[in-house]
């Protein structure tokens, strides 16, 4: 028989985070759950889903009670839909389909190597003129001059492809920025941000954010890249793109990347990073379980 232990903790970036550990009759480990409940502004109704067996005890029924047990906290914490990611055609992806999770959002992961990496072609990107504009950048934490003006600025992810996810509205304020920024550094990485600013009024029109690893090496991750939709097509994000690559690559010689990941369906930033050469290297899918269908004894077919 399969025991299941449940314990509650936080987790970073506004949510609280519930675990389940699978294990037998001896106290052996079997597998693991794990559900994030997103409690940050507009996100309250969402929930997000991971569950891990031991390849020795797959197909055992031990993954089904997992998902089962999250899934009814899920449904008790009122929230409407729980979100899984997994590699695409994967184990886990087709027991998620089994299970009634449907597919969501595609996305693609490319990197973008240093080695053979032609800088002067980067920096000729950086020095296109942007008749209006000029691009600003920090590490760290938003300087206070700039802190409304980023604010702002987030909106430039609002309408980023979500496909079918059932993803909801990210507002952003100056408490969720700090937060964010917190929690990079509490990892000991190092976070870095270019923004593009409108000279007409001084605002941030667009920026985009690189998370490098503490020691300088290995590969540093892109996070958000947006550009307000009034300013889009002046090639903006390429611009903006081009500049943290070049910082980065000033700034810490040693990295070995850049990785990122993008909607299958956003078609202008995969152009993006075309066009400064990153290369795909997989896929992933997120799945989706419609939690409004309503509680059911075994709620898993």
């Amino acid at each position: 028989m399969t025991v299941l232990t449940e314990a509650e903790g936080t987790a970073p970036g506004a949510a609280r985070r519930l675990a389940w550990l699978a294990s037998d009759p001896d106290s052996v480990p079997l597998g693991s759950a794990f559900l994030r409940l997103l409690c940050a502004r507009g996100q309250e109704h969402l929930a997000e889903i991971e569950v891990t067996v031991h390849p020795a005890h797959r197909r055992q029924g031990v993954g089904r009670r997992l998902l089962t047990a999250a899934l009814d906290s899920a449904r008790e914490q009122e929230r409407r839909s729980v979100l899984a990611q997994v590699p695409c055609d994967s184990a886990a992806a087709a027991f998620l389909a089994r299970s009634g999770f449907g597919p969501a959002l595609r996305l693609g992961f490319t990197r973008l190597a240093r080695r053979g990496l032609d800088l002067a072609t980067v920096r000729a990107l950086t020095e296109v003129p942007h008749p209006g504009y000029r691009l600003v950048h920090w590490a760290g934490h938003v300087p206070e001059h700039l802190l409304a003006a980023f604010v702002a600025s987030r909106r430039a992810m609002d309408d980023m492809p979500m496909e079918d996810a059932d993803h909801g509205p990210m507002v952003w304020d100056a408490a969720r920025v700090a937060a964010a920024t917190g929690a990079v550094a509490r990892r000991g990485d190092r976070l870095h941000t270019v923004a593009v600013a409108d000279e007409a009024d001084g605002s941030l029109v667009g920026f985009t954010e690189l998370v490098v690893p503490g020691t300088g090496t290995g590969d540093a991750q892109h996070y958000g890249t947006g550009v307000l939709p009034e300013h889009r097509g002046r090639g903006l994000a390429l611009w903006l793109k081009a500049e943290s690559v070049r910082l980065a690559c000033e700034q810490y010689p040693d990295l070995d990347g850049f990785l990122t990941d993008t909607a299958l369906s956003n078609l202008p930033m995969r152009a993006v990073n075309d066009r400064l050469g990153y290369r795909p290297t997989h896929q992933e899918v997120l799945y989706q379980y419609d939690l409004g269908r309503g509680a059911r004894e075994d709620p898993l077919p």
